[in-house]
């Protein structure tokens, strides 16, 4: 009897060791489908995420190639363009210019970053950096004839560069040769001085003619 009743005891211990470690299971299993549920929502908004930056990565290739056209297209503005224009930045230094500048401006490669004062200019031009100045502290272009020392005649125009957030970030030279209409303004001036000259000796000559009559 008292054999048994260790058996029984024995067996009780067991049955509540076994129920606790079921109940030990049963929650364990419980943690792991609440960590599957969560791992598979994780998931979701890893793939919904992915899906997301896939999104992004295309529309960013598209800007990357329309930001390379427009640089290709200022490229080719800058290189083929026969029209003298210098980039300045706030501080006056080069920024860049165009290949027809070399007609104005003695660059080189090496002038990006100087200071527009440091670069020889076959300009008359000597407010050219007092007008740039101006034209950054009032955001208002500023146009004038300016001649060359070599006779040649220039439209040169400052105006307020503006980046594409509408900040201003320095000033464009624009630099256009008139000579040719300077030279046939000139021409014209001179026919009519010689016009004005020739009717002054006709009536000259009429007088005379009339004074020996009488």
């Amino acid at each position: 009897r008292a054999e048994l009743q260790s058996a029984r005891d024995e067996m009780q211990a067991s049955q509540e060791e076994a129920r606790s470690v079921h109940e030990e299971f049963q929650s364990t299993n419980e943690e792991l489908q609440s960590t599957n549920e969560e791992l598979t929502t994780s998931k979701e908004e890893m793939q919904s995420m992915n899906e997301e930056l896939q999104t992004l990565n295309a529309e960013l290739q598209l800007k990357v190639k329309d930001v390379s056209r427009l640089n290709d297209d200022m490229k080719n503005l800058l290189e083929r363009t026969e029209v003298a224009i210098v980039f300045l930045d706030p501080a006056l230094c080069l920024r860049s210019f165009t290949l027809g500048s070399s007609r104005v401006f003695r660059f080189i490669p090496g002038d990006i970053g100087r200071p527009i004062t440091d670069i020889a200019s076959e300009l008359v031009y000597p407010d050219l950096v007092a007008d740039a100045t101006e034209v950054l502290r009032t955001i208002t272009p500023r146009e004038t004839q300016i001649a060359a020392r070599d006779n040649r005649w220039f439209v040169v125009r400052t105006a307020p560069y503006r980046t594409v957030d509408n900040v201003l970030d320095g000033v464009v030279i624009t630099c256009i040769d008139i000579t040719a209409s300077k030279t046939l303004e000139q021409d014209l001036r001179n026919t009519q001085r010689a016009l004005e000259h020739h009717i002054e000796a006709q009536d000259a000559r009429l007088r005379q003619a009339d004074k020996a009559l009488l």
